[in-house]
């Protein structure tokens, strides 16, 4: 297939046999589907029909879990202390508040914050199904098509992971602000979820937001929907040690064993955090070769602990990335944490090489989410690229060569440069080129659930 659009990257990650490596002057070629057709290492200076990428150009970035308006709560939950519990609270009020149009602002600003540091597909770990009260909307899934809608306004994929979410606890009923979180049950779920349709830009998950909040008898159908559609599957698992109290009191086993026992578990399925397990859980999920989903500034910012993350790779278990709570939108901070949390823990350094850190945000967050032909720059792949400057303040002085290690160990959102999805440049010299004041779109649609 010939090439409709040709990039030229300064410096670009690329495949190798014996790992990625940092090539060259690289010609990327793009076709009219939006995939790469050709990759051409040492080509010469850039041609003149050709789109300049100063830096280093990596794949798109993979935000592999995200409830988008928890954005919204970004320096009001990082007063005083508290714990986990009490920031839900102030969650709840801002989920209170939203209906689908202030969604799609809200949702479309935060896309484009993601785009700006380099993020080209996120999954949206979505509960926030219905009215206020429960009460449905006259398209039961308006809330889930203004995140797709979003998402295409702000130029990146999503996977709209469709989450099942029926109580409170283990055997109780909803709480008055999780009834619009409830479709009554998991058949009723199934039935609004399977209206959901996918596009170009978006695909359709599943997710149980826990075994807390999905009866055990139940977890069996959310897992058939997603089997059946050889969709992805998430859940959140074991963030936190009175889940795993409570589930234990309830069931006489841990959160992932009963996971586990009701098919769940499996290479479609990512566990999200996954911060408090014992030794069989982790046998579960690495014998399962479940996905794990680290979400790094989140734990850290509700002091949730660190996971294990380092014995589930070691054991097969993919790790991804999410900015989650989006305490902080920054791919590469997320990536790093995950290296740093680790050696704090065992006070020993080398954990994950950066290629590999690169590989969790990238190729491996973007199979979790159901794009496999994402996350590389290769023939046939998405045209999907994020070019991080190699010349700022935090940046500057490496070789080229480390471009990897600078990315994952020094480099932050704010040195992404230009973002390209599907060969259509999205970020162009750090500027959003679909929405055009990014801050001021947060700025008033969180304002506006204020008021």
């Amino acid at each position: 297939m010939p090439a409709v659009a040709t990039y030229w990257a300064e410096h670009a990650w690329l495949p190798h046999a014996g790992g990625p490596v940092v090539g060259h002057e690289v010609l990327i070629g793009v076709g009219p589907d939006g995939r790469i057709t050709e990759v051409t290492p040492d080509s010469g200076p850039c041609p003149p029909d050709a789109v300049k990428l100063t830096g280093l150009t990596l794949p798109g970035q993979a935000n592999a879990h995200s409830h988008a308006f928890h954005r919204a709560l970004r320096g009001h939950v990082q007063i005083g202390s508290g714990t986990f519990w009490t920031w839900r609270d102030t969650m709840y009020r801002f989920a209170g508040a939203l209906d689908p149009d202030s969604y799609l602002g809200l949702a479309t600003a935060v896309y484009a914050e993601m785009a700006l540091a380099g993020i080209t597909a996120v999954g949206e770990f979505h509960y926030l199904h219905h009215a206020p009260g429960g009460g449905r909307y006259g398209d039961a899934n308006a809330m889930g098509e203004a995140l797709i809608e979003a998402a295409a306004r702000a130029g990146i994929r999503i996977t709209l992971l469709d989450t099942c979410y029926l109580s409170s606890g283990f055997g109780a009923e909803p709480t008055e602000p999780q009834l619009r979180f409830s479709d009554g049950d998991a058949d009723a779920w199934a039935a609004r979820a399977g209206e959901l349709k996918e596009r170009g830009h978006a695909r359709i998950g599943a997710a149980i937001h826990s075994v807390r909040a999905v009866p055990a008898d139940q977890l069996a159908t959310v897992a058939h929907w997603a089997a059946m559609r050889r969709a992805p599957l998430h859940v959140h698992l074991s963030e936190q040690t009175a889940e795993n109290d409570a589930c234990l009191t309830a069931h006489g086993v841990t959160p992932t064993r009963l996971l586990a026992d009701h098919g769940v578990l499996g290479p479609r399925t990512s566990a999200v955090h996954a911060t408090h397990l014992t030794d069989e859980d982790i046998r579960l999920l690495t014998d399962s070769s479940t996905n794990i989903c680290m979400c790094p500034t989140t734990e850290r910012d509700l002091a949730d602990g660190i996971g294990p993350a380092r014995r589930l790779a070691s054991g097969g278990c993919p790790i991804t990335l999410g900015s989650d709570s989006h305490a902080v939108i920054d791919p590469f901070e997320e990536a790093r944490a995950l290296e740093l949390n680790e050696r704090l823990h065992s006070r020993t350094r080398g954990h994950w090489t950066a290629g590999a850190l690169l590989r969790a945000g990238t190729e491996d967050g973007h199979a979790s989410l159901g794009w496999p032909e994402a996350g590389r720059i290769e023939a046939g792949a998405l045209a999907d690229l994020a070019v991080v400057a190699l010349d700022s303040v935090r940046t500057a002085g490496p070789a080229p060569a480390l471009g990897a290690e600078t990315a994952v160990f020094a480099a932050s959102a704010a040195d992404v440069r230009h973002v390209v999805v599907g060969g259509r440049q999205i970020v162009r010299d750090g500027v959003h080129q679909l929405v055009a004041d990014v801050p001021a779109a947060l700025r008033d649609s969180i304002a506006a659930l204020q008021s």
